[in-house]
């Protein structure tokens, strides 16, 4: 948890310093009161339970068949961690509970990843509206937006996770180059958990302890929101600037904190990004809740940045996170990324046995010489 705030922290203060640095919306000088706000209707109701009571008080799920029904992520942690208590308790009494969950989380998430295919249609049509109510003028500030956007996300990538990734000892372009082909299925569909348990497999390929992936995974898509916490200021402070709102350095640190509690949670269904912000927006009463008319039409666009963020933030957490607790062998990793996933497959694995320490030996033997013929 401490990994999970400090690091949104940092996303959270990039997204604030890229957008007083570059002020997109400065220009734009749009009345609230012009804006349609039908289309973000839905958001701005499903924004009104994202008060702080609520929100803790929705952690609490009603029945464990009800957390799962209404894709609230949060339950579904908890009832996942006292599910896995109770697996852990049981011991080997529960095994065929533990293979059924197993093979019953493959496809759900098999299930998920053909319809999220579907999700990009209506991207164009909510550019239209953008467009025929404000004319063609406003599609270059919504541009710049979408650059800045994705100029903060490399930015967060190389400022943050580049040198999370050197102090443990592995390249994140190497590590990027082995999960090459969740990051261009993601870019088709847009959506990150439908491929967590691909990302849940490569790491544990990689070495990094099966129990730390299934813990520092799943959580991290509730807590360690980088790319959406980029999002988050972003949006609100181009909001205030597209429509003359003042936002004194108080009201800015301010949003920090707001954006920082509401990002925890802010995936597991379509839309979750936009629901959080509406909420965010609703706790500040002087930016108008209208100003999200701006960003529907954007917001698809925006949605495979923060999500590719997410996705490749979640697997350094895992190997950052593995190396911390002294349960990962950094050499072992690295023969992994140095080999690729087409490569990887073809290496036997190494022999069963405790797992080694930073630094360790990695040939699979006692000290002794490897046997002949085996790669």
């Amino acid at each position: 948890m401490v990994y999970f705030y400090v690091v949104s922290a940092l996303a959270l203060l990039l997204g604030l310093i890229a957008a007083n640095l570059i002020p997109t919306g400065v220009g734009l000088n749009i009345d609230p009161r012009s804006i349609d706000t039908s289309s973000i209707a839905g958001y701005v109701t499903a924004a009104k339970d994202q008060g702080v009571v609520a929100f803790l008080l929705n952690i609490i799920p009603v029945t464990m068949v009800d957390a799962f029904a209404k894709g609230a992520i949060l339950q579904v942690v908890v009832v996942a961690a006292l599910f896995g208590v109770a697996l852990i308790y049981l011991g080997e009494r529960a095994r065929a509970v533990k293979d059924l969950v197993d093979q019953l989380t493959r496809v759900v998430f098999s299930i998920v990843e053909m319809i999220v295919k579907l999700s990009p249609i209506g991207a164009f049509g909510a550019m239209a509206f953008t467009v025929g109510r404000f004319g063609l003028h406003s599609l270059l500030p919504l541009l710049k937006l979408v650059l800045l956007f994705y100029g903060s996300c490399l930015a967060f990538v190389l400022i943050v996770l580049v040198p999370i990734a050197r102090h443990v000892g592995f390249s994140i372009l190497k590590f990027c180059r082995y999960i090459l082909d969740e990051i261009l299925l993601f870019l088709s569909i847009a959506n990150s958990e439908a491929l967590l348990p691909r990302l849940m497999e490569k790491l544990e390929r990689m070495g990094v302890p099966k129990s730390v992936v299934g813990l520092v995974v799943p959580t991290g898509y509730s807590f360690n929101l980088a790319g959406s916490s980029i999002y988050f200021t972003l949006c609100v402070i181009f909001i205030a600037q597209a429509t003359n709102t003042a936002l004194p350095l108080d009201r800015q640190l301010l949003i920090l904190l707001i954006a920082m509690l509401m990002s925890k949670g802010a995936t597991g269904f379509t839309g979750a990004g936009f629901v959080v912000l509406a909420g965010t927006l609703s706790a500040m009463p002087d930016i108008p809740m209208a100003g999200l008319a701006l960003l529907l039409g954007i917001d698809p666009f925006m949605q495979r940045g923060r999500g590719l963020v997410n996705y490749i933030g979640n697997g350094v957490a895992a190997i950052a996170i593995a190396a911390w607790e002294k349960d990962l062998d950094i050499a072992e990793l690295n023969r992994h990324l140095n080999l690729g996933p087409d490569g990887d497959v073809a290496v036997a694995p190494t022999a069963p046995g405790p797992h080694l320490q930073k630094g360790s030996a990695v040939d699979g033997s006692d000290g002794g010489a490897a046997p002949a013929g085996t790669k």
